[in-house]
């Protein structure tokens, strides 16, 4: 005998009874205080509310069948009550004629329930960042991107030079990321201008950040002010608001100085160094760090990108004696000019070196396979994929959390997939807390 299963849908209009909104707890008392304040209103002229009201009822339950009148009491209540308090939410919030009804109920529901997710510092800079961080905003709003000051090349470095801010470019791109849509906003913000006299080569949201930094005082300020108008979740911070530049002593002795500099030298690194060497750090970012539940670093080019957050002392100190859960994101391939040889266990061997504390990382998550057919231009240009030693690893006191992590565009091409990034860092920090758990058992 089959089994009949009935679908029983629930109207869309309901979905604003959902657990997670909080604001039914609100309505709940309007409709309490409007009740208790029409009594006394009867009271004050003598209407005896109660008399009457219990005579009709008497009268009408004498009259009408009791099972029919309560269904329609009931029907007729709930419909009166829902419609009245959706409409009330789309007048407070006056979205109803720009966005979908039901996406912005979808839209509240799951930022609610993401307020309530872990506390996240992400460390580093570049697109490696800004990748990972448009998986993590589907986990947590609770993120704290801290992004390295130190870019000099392109719109970023010409704005620093000619205006003496801070390089905007990596800020930018983590407040896109982290942007509640891909709405026309955002894309503004990322728009390049491809023509035009002094214009050409910059980003909109570069210029915009400029302009708000000279407005407000700061870059602190107009990265407030820019995640406000993308309504972005989480925050975005500079590391320091102090003017880091990135110098690199080369294994031959030479120094070579200025962020996009370092790669074009073809030389192996020996260490990387900040002028002034002791920068700053923004006070926000060390109490991020102290109140975090998971701390990521990277990924994203090592010395340029990840290494430069760490190089300010109370930083690395912070991470390391945070009671958070840290684990590193390596790149799935290796970079030419920096991380050319390397193995996973030398990324890890470089942050800790540059870092000055062996504790800054529980685990290193890896990608773990690739296409066949990458494209021939890696080889070309000298980069190859990153080789996982894990005894290595393991040597160090550090776990190895090892799953397939890329994505592959039209060219042939591998980048971290935001997605899968999110999902295995989820994973992993969950293991964790219930290992945890268990020990405490």
């Amino acid at each position: 005998m089959k089994k009949i299963l009935y679908k029983i849908r629930m109207p869309k209009d309901a979905g604003w009874l959902l657990p997670g909104l909080q604001v039914k707890r609100w309505f709940g008392l309007i409709i309490i205080g409007t009740v208790i304040a029409l009594l006394g209103l009867c009271v004050l002229f003598n209407m005896r509310p109660v008399y009457f009201a219990v005579g009709i009822l008497k009268y009408i339950a004498v009259t009408i069948n009791q099972e029919i009148l309560g269904v329609v009491l009931v029907i007729l209540g709930a419909y009166i009550f829902l419609k009245g308090w959706k409409n009330t939410n789309y007048s407070i919030l006056d979205l109803t004629q720009d966005r979908d009804r039901h996406a912005l109920l979808e839209s509240l529901y799951k930022r609610r329930k993401l307020n309530y997710g872990p506390k996240i510092v992400a460390v580093g800079g570049g697109t490696g960042l800004s990748t990972m961080l448009k998986g993590i905003k589907k986990i947590t709003n609770n993120i704290t991107a801290v992004v390295t000051v130190g870019d000099d090349g392109g719109s970023s470095g010409r704005l620093r030079q000619e205006m003496g801010i801070l390089p905007p470019g990596d800020i930018r791109n983590c407040i896109a990321a982290l942007a509640d849509d891909e709405d026309l906003v955002t894309k503004l913000f990322q728009y390049r201008f491809k023509t035009g006299e002094g214009l050409e080569g910059h980003s909109f949201g570069n210029l915009f950040l400029t302009a708000l930094c000279s407005i407000t005082g700061n870059m602190v300020r107009a990265v407030q002010e820019s995640s406000k108008v993308l309504n972005i979740r989480g925050r975005v911070l500079p590391s320091t608001l102090d003017d880091m530049k990135l110098s690199a002593e080369m294994e031959d002795g030479t120094i070579v100085e200025g962020e996009s500099n370092i790669p074009e030298t073809g030389k192996k690194i020996k260490r990387l160094f900040t002028v002034p060497s002791h920068c700053k750090p923004l006070p926000e970012v060390i109490q991020a760090i102290k109140e975090a539940d998971l701390i990521i670093l990277g990924p994203g080019s090592l010395y340029t990108s990840v290494i430069p957050n760490l190089l300010i002392k109370e930083i690395s100190e912070a991470i390391s004696k945070s009671s958070a859960k840290k684990i590193y994101v390596c790149n799935i391939m290796t970079q030419p000019g920096e991380t050319t040889g390397y193995s996973a266990s030398d990324h890890i061997q470089a942050i800790l070196d540059h870092a000055g504390y062996p504790d800054m990382v529980q685990a290193v998550l890896v990608n773990n396979s690739l296409p066949d057919d990458l494209s021939p231009d890696y080889e070309k240009s000298n980069s190859f994929p990153v080789v996982v030693d894990i005894d290595a690893i393991k040597a160090k006191n550090i776990n190895v959390v090892a799953t397939r992590l890329y994505e592959e565009n039209d060219q042939k091409y591998v980048r971290h997939s935001p997605s899968r990034l999110a999902r295995a860092i989820a994973y992993w920090y969950k293991k964790q807390l219930k290992i945890k758990d268990n020990k405490k058992k």
